[in-house]
């Protein structure tokens, strides 16, 4: 009773803290006017400085889904996604991030607009962004945030009641807040997590002893067979493509760099993440599920709970339950914040009100996508691992997505319609190869990386082909970052 006590005081404690040191950094902001309710609301009025840019962008992605869900693989292996995110990252800085800081876009999208010269294009790929939130990530991060707290504890309490006040607690973030309060409380709660995460790693160790002797070897290599979950192979093929969909064009990621007062600030951010992901992050992600695995045995997503109420003293478990939780209410508002900037801007400004009150507007889609998270949730319950389901069910947006900025970054004149297909196609053909229950999938055996590598050859193959044969338009090579290339 004594110890729980103090954990819960200390997570209490530590939680009302970032909160306040987030209010005193946000505290007078100038919002600017009506007229850049958007810019303000959803870009921080593009104030953020490089340290607040990469804070942010680290701990929207690295959260308990990465945390819980990587550890419970219990494998070195997954520490190829981090390591391979660094070239995501370098393609953000290089390749993505001069485009849109030229074209001024407020969404990635809108990227997509000035290229095809058609908002419809625009409309359709939010859409696919939005229900990529609402539908996967969302309710991911809140799930396996309810999930770790309630092992690392070992309450009783049911995971939808926990789930309830992450989703409750994270609304008011971004609703009252915008991107503003969502990056610094990022910023904020992410060197706590870090510091903390690494702490549990050397505890960790420390507790076998650095000995890894009876771990089966396939658990310690980064050489993975075909049945592995990150073959070796599909980093020759699908790996490099995921990467630079996730970092390079999902508005999750990139609003945290468009933020930024200049382009060379937002890429001394994204290098700065990148930087932390390849020195800290591998090892944090799958450390403490290998000696897990040692310990306790194959145990899953619960292995990291297990390990850090383990080799955790009372005080410091309580100071990283309230990292934990802070990077589940950042993760998660983040992903609230920037699917409601892709409704707002790209969908209701376009087609329904020009000049909406965008906080107000935000506000109502933030709490319909809280009710949509909430009713989710058992769906996740029923998942081997979280992070395998979160990959392979985003792989049916994130190829299709992909092929429509790579034909708009390399070609002029292809027709919007024809990029529109091919997201279509692209979707159908995805479901098609990589479900189990596709008679396709069984002969051939592919792991679904190398599908989503088929997909995105055939995506663009698909767009190119329509536009010549349907449309009677020839693809002209120009590409977006070509200093020819003025904004729109």
């Amino acid at each position: 009773m004594y110890s729980s006590t103090i954990q819960v005081s200390v997570f209490v404690f530590v939680t009302a803290l970032i909160g306040l040191l987030t209010y005193l950094s946000c505290r007078g902001q100038n919002r600017n006017g009506q007229q850049n309710q958007n810019r303000e609301f959803f870009l921080a009025g593009g104030g953020l400085a490089w340290y607040f840019v990469a804070g942010s962008i680290t701990l929207t992605n690295l959260s308990t889904d990465q945390l819980v869900g990587m550890n419970g693989n219990q494998m070195a292996l997954l520490a190829l996604w981090e390591l391979s995110a660094v070239v995501g990252l370098f393609i953000l800085a290089k390749v993505f991030l001069p485009v849109y800081y030229k074209f001024k876009c407020t969404t990635t999208t809108e990227l997509l607009e000035q290229r095809y010269h058609n908002k419809h294009i625009r409309a359709v790929i939010s859409a696919l962004f939005f229900l990529g939130s609402a539908l996967i990530f969302c309710p991911a991060v809140i799930y396996s945030g309810s999930l770790f707290m309630q092992s690392m504890f070992n309450v009783e309490l049911p995971l939808m009641y926990i789930a309830v006040v992450f989703v409750i607690v994270g609304a008011l973030y971004a609703i009252f807040g915008g991107l503003r309060a969502v990056a610094v409380s990022d910023t904020y709660s992410g060197v706590l997590l870090l510091t903390m995460a690494v702490v549990v790693t050397i505890l960790a160790l420390q507790a076998i002893d650095y000995n890894f002797d009876g771990i089966p070897e396939e658990r310690l290599t980064l050489i993975g067979g075909s049945d592995s979950p990150v073959p070796w192979h599909t980093l020759l093929t699908g790996m490099i493509f995921i990467q630079m969909f996730y970092w390079g064009t999902n508005q999750v990621i990139t609003q945290r760099a468009m933020a930024a007062p200049s382009l060379k600030e937002a890429q001394k951010g994204v290098f700065a993440a990148a930087g932390i992901r390849l020195i800290i992050v591998p090892a944090i992600i799958v450390v403490p599920g290998i000696v897990s695995y040692k310990l306790f045995g194959d145990i899953g997503d619960s292995a990291y709970g297990r390990i850090v109420a383990t080799v955790l003293p009372d005080w410091l478990s309580g100071i990283f339950a309230a990292a934990m939780a802070a990077a589940v209410l950042t993760t998660f508002n983040s992903n609230l914040n920037s699917a409601t900037a892709l409704y707002v801007c790209d969908i209701h400004e376009a087609y329904v009100d020009k000049s909406p009150n965008v906080p107000k507007l935000s506000g109502f889609v933030t709490v319909l996508l809280c009710f949509v998270s909430l009713a989710l949730i058992p769906v996740y319950q029923q998942a081997e691992s979280i992070i395998n389901l979160v990959q392979q069910l985003y792989g049916l947006l994130s190829m299709p997505i992909l092929s429509v900025f790579i034909v708009g970054l390399l070609f002029k004149n292809v027709h919007a319609n024809a990029a529109i297909g091919s997201v279509v196609f692209g979707v159908a053909l995805y479901a098609l190869l990589s479900f189990e229950f596709s008679p396709i999938y069984a002969p051939f055996g592919l792991h679904y990386i190398h599908l989503m590598f088929i997909t995105l050859l055939s995506c663009v193959s698909f767009a190119l082909l329509v536009n010549k044969v349907i449309f009677g338009q020839k693809a002209q090579f120009s590409m977006a970052i070509s200093s020819k290339e003025t904004a729109a």
